[in-house]
C-alpha cells in the first residue's frame, strides 16, 4: 500500500479528533466577524468550501482567495490561512503584509516552520501531517477542524456523522464504470464547489488524469458537452434537478453519493486518484513535477 492511501484511510479518526480540538480552541473566527480565506492548491480548495459553510451558517460573510491573488487593501476583521508545511511562499508574504494590520489565524501540520512567527495564532494539526507530497488527509482535516467550529448548520452533518461515512467510503469498492472511465466531471453546489475543485485537483496531481470542475448548476452551461460514454460526470452533495437525466441523455455516468456527507465522497475521489496512478504505474506518493511545498527563491 502507498503512503497516500494508507493516509487517507486515516481520515475518519482525524475527523473526529479535529471536532475535538476546535470545540477547546479559542482563535476561530467570531460569528459576525468579516473573514477571508486563504491558501495555495488544495489548502485554497478548502478555503472556498469553508467560506461557503460558514456564510451558510449565518456567520458572517466570508470570503476565499489563492493566496498570491489575495486583496490586501480589502478590510476583514481575520484572515484565516491553511498551509501544511509552513513554509509556503506565498502565505508568508501575505501574513507578513498582514502582520499588525489584521489578526492572522493560520493553521498547519508542523509548527516548527516560518508560519509560527508569521500569523498572530496558529492552530497545528501535526496528528495529520502527511509524508506524501499529495495532499489528502491534512487538507480534509484542516476543513473538518474549522466546519466543527461553525456549530450546527443547516442541511450539513455534525462532523462525528462525516466520520461514519468516510468509514464506508474507505473501505467499499469502487464502482467499474467510474474505475474505467477516460474522463471525469467534478461538480458541487455551496460549498460542496470547493470539494469538486479538489477532487480534480488530486486525479491530476496523483493519476495525470483528464478532469474538470464546475459549479453543478453551470454544468448545462457548457461543460455538459465533453459528457458522453466512458466518461463521468460526479457530483458531490444534493444532485440538482434534471441533471441526471442530463448526463444520461449524453451517454455519461453519474456518480452521486446524495445522503454521505461531501467529505466522505472527496474520500473516494481520492481512492480513486490512487488507484488510476497504480494503473498507470504512477507512484502516488511522489507525483511529477510536484513537491511538498512551494518556495519561491524571489
Amino acid at each position: 500500500m502507498s503512503r497516500t492511501a494508507a493516509e487517507i484511510a486515516t481520515q475518519p479518526a482525524c475527523w473526529r479528533r479535529a471536532a475535538e480540538a476546535a470545540a477547546g480552541f479559542g482563535g476561530l473566527p467570531a460569528p459576525g466577524e468579516r473573514v477571508a480565506v486563504t491558501g495555495c492548491g488544495t489548502s485554497w480548495f478548502m478555503a472556498i468550501a469553508y467560506a461557503a459553510l460558514r456564510e451558510a451558517a449565518g456567520q458572517g460573510e466570508t470570503d476565499a482567495f489563492a493566496s498570491s491573488e489575495f486583496p490586501p487593501a480589502r478590510p476583514y476583521d481575520r484572515v484565516v490561512a491553511i498551509t501544511r508545511s509552513g513554509t509556503t511562499t506565498e502565505v508568508l508574504r501575505l501574513l507578513g503584509a498582514l502582520r499588525g494590520r489584521v489578526p492572522t489565524l493560520a493553521l498547519t501540520a508542523d509548527p516548527a516552520t516560518p508560519v509560527k512567527a508569521a500569523a498572530d495564532t496558529v492552530a497545528v494539526l501535526d496528528w495529520a501531517d502527511e509524508e506524501s507530497v499529495v495532499q489528502t488527509r491534512f487538507a480534509t482535516t484542516a476543513l473538518a477542524f474549522l466546519r466543527a467550529g461553525l456549530g450546527d448548520v443547516e442541511g450539513v452533518k455534525p462532523v462525528g456523522a462525516a466520520a461514519v461515512d468516510a468509514e464506508l467510503a474507505v473501505t467499499e469498492p469502487l464502482p467499474e464504470a467510474v474505475v474505467g472511465a477516460e474522463q471525469w466531471t467534478f461538480l458541487g453546489r455551496g460549498w460542496t464547489y470547493g470539494l469538486a475543485l479538489e477532487a480534480g485537483l488530486k486525479m491530476r496531481e496523483a493519476a495525470g488524469a483528464w478532469t474538470e470542475a464546475y459549479p453543478a448548476m453551470e454544468y448545462r452551461h457548457g461543460p455538459i458537452s465533453i459528457t458522453g460514454p466512458g466518461r463521468v460526470a460526479w457530483v458531490f452533495g444534493g444532485l440538482p434537478e434534471g441533471l441526471a437525466a442530463d448526463v444520461a441523455r449524453v451517454g455519461g455516468t453519474l456518480h452521486a453519493h446524495a445522503t454521505a456527507d461531501p467529505m466522505a465522497d472527496l474520500v473516494r475521489a481520492q481512492r480513486l486518484a490512487v488507484a488510476l496512478a497504480e494503473a498507470k504505474g504512477y507512484d502516488p506518493d511522489r507525483p511529477r513535477n510536484l513537491t511538498r511545498s512551494v518556495i519561491l527563491s524571489s
